[in-house]
Formats: C-alpha cells, sequence, structure tokens
C-alpha cells in the first residue's frame, strides 16, 4: 500500500495542480484546515502566482468581506489608495495584518502595472475579490452600507416614481448600526433587532430594489461601466442576504444555527457564481467552506450541518468547479503534533517530502478498503482532513510541518 501511495504523490506546483483534472476548471478552490499561518498562505501564493502566470485566471477571491473586498480590488487595477490602507480596510477577520495577505496584493498590483509602467488591459488585468458576507461567527454587519449603496445606484439611473422607498425611508428604517451589530444578539436572539417591523419593511424594500435592478438591467448595462453594474448587484445580494441573516438571528427555533450557517455559505456560494461570470476564479478558504461533502462542526455543545459553498458552487457548476484540500501534519506551536500513523494524515507524514501534492482519488483507490481513523485535533483551530471525503477531492496539498511564523 505504501508504494501505491507514493505513487499519488506530485511537486507543490500548478502544472501538477492541473495534472489532476481533466480541463481548466471555471473556479479552481484551494482550501486549508486552519487559519491564520501565514506558511499556508506564502504556499497559496506561490500556487496562485503560477495559475495566474501560466492558466491565465484572472480573478482571485479569499474568505474575506466581499464589500470591504471592493477597496482591495480598486487598489490593485487602479492604484487606488495605499498599501496600508488597503490592507486596513479592505479586509475582514483580521486578514489584512497578515504578511502574506499583504505580499498577495503587492504582487497583484505589480502584476497590472509592467515592468515599463505600462498597465495592462482592462480584459487581462488581474482582480481581487472577498467572497464572504459582511459577518463573523459571533456579529454581522449593519444592511446600512450595502441597501443605501444599492438605491443610490438605482436613484442616480432610473425615474424617481420607480423606486420603492426614498433614501431618507431606508435611514430611517435602519436606525442606529449598533442594533444591528450587537454581539450578544448571537447567543441571544431577543437581542436581536432581525424581526422587528423596522427590519421586516426593509427586507420587502431590499427585495423590491434587488428585482428593480435585474428588471432594468439592459438600461442600467447601457448607462454604466460592466464594473458598475457588477458592483451594484453585489450589493444586492449582501443586503438581502445580510437582512435575512438578522432576521434569523433573531430566531427561537432549534433550527437557528442550521439557517445562520447555512445562510453565511449560501451567500459565499452566490458571490463566487458571480465571479465566474467574468472568467476562470481562484479561490482561498476554509477546507470546511469549499468541500463538496456535507459540513458540520458543534455549535453551543450540538452539532451543525450544512451544505458548504463548495458544495453549492458544484451543484451548478459540475465538472467546471475543483476543489483541492490543505492538510497537515504539525503545528507545534499550536499544540497539534505529529498524526497518528493510522490517519490520513498520518500516512501521508510517512512520505519522505515536506510537501507535496497527492492525486486525491487515487490515494482513495490505493487506501481501498482499509479504514483510515478520524484525526482528532487537541485544537480548536484546526481541522484535520476527514477520511470519509477524499474520494471526493480532486487532490490534496500536504505540508509536513507548519512553522511558527
Amino acid at each position: 500500500m505504501a508504494t501505491d501511495i507514493k505513487d499519488t504523490v506530485r511537486a507543490v506546483e500548478a502544472a501538477a495542480v492541473m495534472g489532476l483534472l481533466p480541463a481548466r476548471p471555471r473556479l479552481l478552490a484551494l482550501g486549508e484546515p486552519t487559519h491564520g499561518e501565514d506558511a499556508l498562505l506564502d504556499l497559496r501564493n506561490e500556487l496562485f502566482r503560477q495559475l495566474v502566470e501560466q492558466e491565465g485566471y484572472r480573478t482571485i477571491a479569499i474568505e474575506s468581506d466581499c464589500v470591504a473586498g471592493l477597496i482591495v480590488d480598486d487598489y490593485v487595477t487602479s492604484g487606488t489608495g495605499t498599501l496600508d490602507d488597503v490592507m486596513e480596510r479592505g479586509f475582514s477577520h483580521g486578514w489584512g495584518a497578515s504578511e502574506a495577505n499583504r505580499e498577495l496584493v503587492r504582487w497583484m498590483r505589480a502584476f497590472n502595472v509592467r515592468a515599463d509602467n505600462e498597465r495592462r488591459p482592462v480584459s487581462d488585468r488581474l482582480r481581487f475579490a472577498g467572497f464572504d458576507a459582511p459577518l463573523e461567527i459571533t456579529h454581522a454587519a449593519s444592511p446600512r452600507q450595502a441597501l443605501t449603496a444599492l438605491h443610490g445606484h438605482l436613484a442616480a439611473r432610473l425615474d424617481a416614481d420607480l423606486l420603492p422607498c426614498t433614501a431618507d425611508t431606508l435611514d430611517r428604517l435602519l436606525g442606529a448600526d449598533d442594533l444591528w451589530t450587537d454581539p450578544a444578539a448571537m447567543r441571544d436572539p431577543s437581542r436581536s433587532t432581525g424581526q422587528s417591523a423596522e427590519a421586516g419593511q426593509l427586507r420587502l424594500l431590499a427585495d423590491d430594489l434587488a428585482a428593480l435592478l435585474d428588471q432594468h438591467r439592459p438600461h442600467l448595462l447601457a448607462a454604466a461601466s460592466r464594473d458598475d453594474w457588477d458592483r451594484a448587484r453585489l450589493y444586492g445580494r449582501t443586503a438581502t442576504g445580510l437582512l435575512r441573516y438578522h432576521h434569523w438571528m433573531a430566531d427561537t427555533s432549534p433550527a437557528r444555527m442550521t439557517w445562520l450557517v447555512g445562510l453565511r455559505d449560501q451567500m459565499m456560494a452566490h458571490n463566487l457564481l458571480a465571479l465566474t461570470e467574468r472568467g476562470p476564479a481562484l479561490v482561498h478558504a476554509h477546507n470546511g467552506h469549499l468541500q463538496r461533502a456535507r459540513s458540520s462542526m458543534r455549535m453551543g455543545g450540538a452539532p451543525v450541518e450544512w451544505w458548504s459553498a463548495g458544495a453549492l458552487v458544484a451543484a451548478q457548476l459540475g465538472p467546471e468547479y475543483a476543489f483541492v484540500a490543505t492538510g497537515l501534519g504539525t503545528i507545534e506551536h499550536q499544540g497539534v503534533q505529529a498524526p497518528p500513523p493510522e490517519t490520513v494524515e498520518g500516512l501521508l507524514y510517512a512520505l519522505p517530502e515536506d510537501r507535496c501534492v497527492i492525486d486525491a482519488p487515487r490515494l482513495a483507490a490505493a487506501l481501498g478498503g482499509t479504514r483510515c481513523a478520524a484525526r482528532v485535533s487537541p485544537w480548536f483551530g484546526y481541522a484535520p482532513l476527514d477520511p470519509a471525503h477524499v474520494a471526493g477531492y480532486d487532490g490534496i496539498v500536504f505540508i509536513k510541518d507548519v512553522p511558527r511564523r
């Protein structure tokens, strides 16, 4: 069996990843089993750089606020702002403090401005996107930014009589932003404003504004750039998604947490599908958001299951979606020691390579009827590979040891 497993090993490079796939997918996803480790992000940067240069990918999306990500996209495409400001305001989850993310943005900007200071043609420029919703596990953003931006886009291009409300009406119904962002609402539904009368009116208005955007698509596309149209659609998806999310934050039924985690990944999936409309895209996020299998975790001591963004996208794109998971051996500075030999990571840890690309379907076939044990992490921040999911990966990037940075 060891010889068969060795036959699945490839070098960590774009050509090896593409060699696992029948054709270049429209969306190529690279997962990670833990957040905040720059060693993993450095590897992401290396692979994505090769895939951009060798395979023609022109969008890179990461697990960060989709609206804030517009700030980063403006910088990498046109040089708007400064790198320091972009890293501070253009990322959620604290990702802007990562040196590897900073290097990614720096490189993307350099790619779009050639050595002779000549900008690439618009059709060939590299784009950045956040594809996560504007929310954290502890709270969600106010819908104000997305909702008012959507209204403003329509108000500037359509007759006022067509709009279902004025900007002043939206402002009155939205109220103070801290009503929406109270972190106590995640554990106490009574603290959420998501099922108030005002929130109910806002959901109807957001739905009407999004419908208006779609109804007048020919005129709106002619009246503004494609980028403006794409941003308006993003604002519409985000406004309606956030209002739905806040509604379920205020819910008291047993299905509350299942709805919340499912809605987040649904918003992610909608953003990813929109990105693929402008061409092939690369995406990086946690394995659990990108896998084809049903995702699960324990929240508040109870198990919660939902369909991930990757599963939702795969259901629509089919073979045009590819997912490469990342597995690792140790993160000693987090207490994650060498994996037990009977786990998937343990089998890969025994290979001589410090890092490699694994043909996951061939690995599953090599294991045959061998039942691998599920690895148990002593640290909540790391999610081991699920042996039952390996056959559903297109590949695995394995890193033997993750050093402290």
